[in-house]
């Protein structure tokens, strides 16, 4: 029997973790229906501090979630993993959309 290749578990365990949260899975929800997005437009639709979506999203970016794309002096968030929609449709498939 071969020994199983934990690369690819431990990819995929430490995805889940990044969304292991509520305004994390939150944002990236908002972000699949808006397509892309702003730190100051998700703050007002959270209604969290900026600093706390900032943190939210740094993680998300540091998991390889998000992506950034710079517009001048706005940055603005997009979906980077196609698996990670797949996993949203699934969890959240009826959720009302949020960045409206």
């Amino acid at each position: 029997m071969n020994e199983p290749d934990f690369k690819s578990y431990t990819a995929a365990a430490e995805m889940l973790k990044a969304l292991a949260h509520p305004v994390r899975l939150c944002i990236v929800r908002g972000l699949l229906q808006k397509k892309q997005c702003n730190v100051s437009y998700m703050q007002e639709c959270l209604n969290l501090p900026q600093s706390t979506v900032s943190q939210h999203l740094q993680k998300l970016r540091s998991a390889g979630i998000v992506e950034t794309e710079r517009s001048g002096l706005e940055i603005k968030y997009t979906i980077a993993d196609e698996r990670v929609k797949q996993l949203i449709v699934l969890l959240l498939p009826k959720e009302d959309a949020i960045y409206e």
